[in-house]
């Protein structure tokens, strides 16, 4: 034999399938743990994984079939503007919002009103260094969100803030050791920060971009072509896992389960506060009624919509060249979506 040995897939295979441990993991870690999994007959091994450089890693290099992604990987990959390009599918949505804007306590609450912010700053600020904030990643959700954010405060020019990338987990420690002012963050990494009163929430996703897209399922192409029945299985058992996270009367069992040190391994106080009625936002309370949505009516569906949403914001972002094009169906199969739900 000659040349590299490709793996085969087959039915009898165990997918593997990564997860960054937030509280949006919540599908993937529910279907395995209540099984749901094993009830629509997969064998699936999760794999935690650092951050979302690694899952965009462990996709190209096929050591993932298939994992929850911040949506801008899909692009990442299907385009190849980040020097690695391979051929992905997001055949549904795992969830809409879930992510908040935190910002120190060195800075008042009372100051951070449209009209007064940039001239704070301006006037006001002491540190020797510029505002500093931070996302989780180039192409996430969250970067668009916080560059909104600092429009709406007319904070657009590199003199007025500095914009950094930190994984999730980094977030509330170097906010608490005074290296960044704020950062937009998937939960549970507000919550830490606000409990803790080191931070404090100047702005939900759902307040910044009502029913944006947050986490996507994406599948390898190589996966998804020599397995589509299974892809379209596993999309069918996670539709009924987002049903399940959405259900409040199971939001006590969500808790103990992303609490696990294999999942977040985060305190079950911090997960009550990012999954329970209310939202305390340290300087005020938020209800909670949409702060995380899994399912409901054209929450999951991978539409054209939600596809255009995130990529016209990472062209303004210039994380994406305006010349770079590919048809937006190819990525996102709304054709596996409804074959799992017909």
């Amino acid at each position: 034999m000659t040349g590299m040995q490709t793996r085969s897939y087959s039915s009898r295979d165990t997918i593997r399938l990564g997860y960054v441990p937030l509280v949006d993991c919540a599908p993937l870690v529910v279907a395995q743990e209540t099984g749901i999994f094993e009830k629509h007959g997969l064998s699936v091994k999760l794999s935690r994984e650092l951050g979302w450089a690694s899952v965009r890693d462990r996709i190209y290099q096929g050591e993932l079939d298939a994992a929850q992604a911040i949506t801008g990987i899909a692009f990442a990959l299907s385009l190849g503007f980040s020097g690695l390009r391979r051929s992905v599918a997001v055949p549904m949505i795992l969830n809409l919002h879930g992510n908040a804007i935190t910002l120190s306590y060195d800075i008042d609450p009372e100051q951070v009103t449209r009209s007064h912010f940039k001239h704070y700053l301006k006037n006001h600020w002491r540190k020797d260094r510029p505002f500093t904030v931070a996302a989780t990643h180039c192409c996430s959700s969250h970067h668009i969100l916080l560059l909104q954010w600092l429009k709406m405060h007319q904070l657009v020019s590199p003199e007025d803030v500095d914009v950094i990338f930190l994984p999730p987990p980094l977030m509330a420690s170097s906010l608490a050791a005074g290296h960044i002012d704020g950062y937009c963050v998937g939960e549970p990494w507000n919550s830490v920060s606000i409990l803790q009163k080191k931070g404090w929430c100047a702005a939900t996703s759902s307040e910044l971009s009502y029913h944006h897209p947050e986490k996507a399922l994406l599948v390898s192409d190589r996966f998804m072509e020599e397995n589509r029945d299974q892809t379209i299985t596993l999309v069918r058992a996670l539709l009924e896992s987002c049903q399940l996270c959405q259900d409040p009367i199971f939001r006590s069992e969500l808790i103990q389960i992303l609490a696990m040190p294999q999942y977040t391994g985060t305190a079950k106080e911090i997960l009550d506060n990012s999954l329970g009625a209310e939202f305390d936002g340290g300087n005020r309370r938020i209800s909670a009624y949409e702060f995380h949505i899994f399912a409901g009516p054209e929450v999951n569906q991978p539409t054209i919509q939600k596809a255009s949403w995130t990529l016209s914001h990472l062209r303004q972002a210039q994380v994406i060249p305006e010349t770079s094009g590919q048809s937006l169906s190819r990525i996102y199969r709304e054709d596996l979506y409804h074959a799992a739900t017909s």
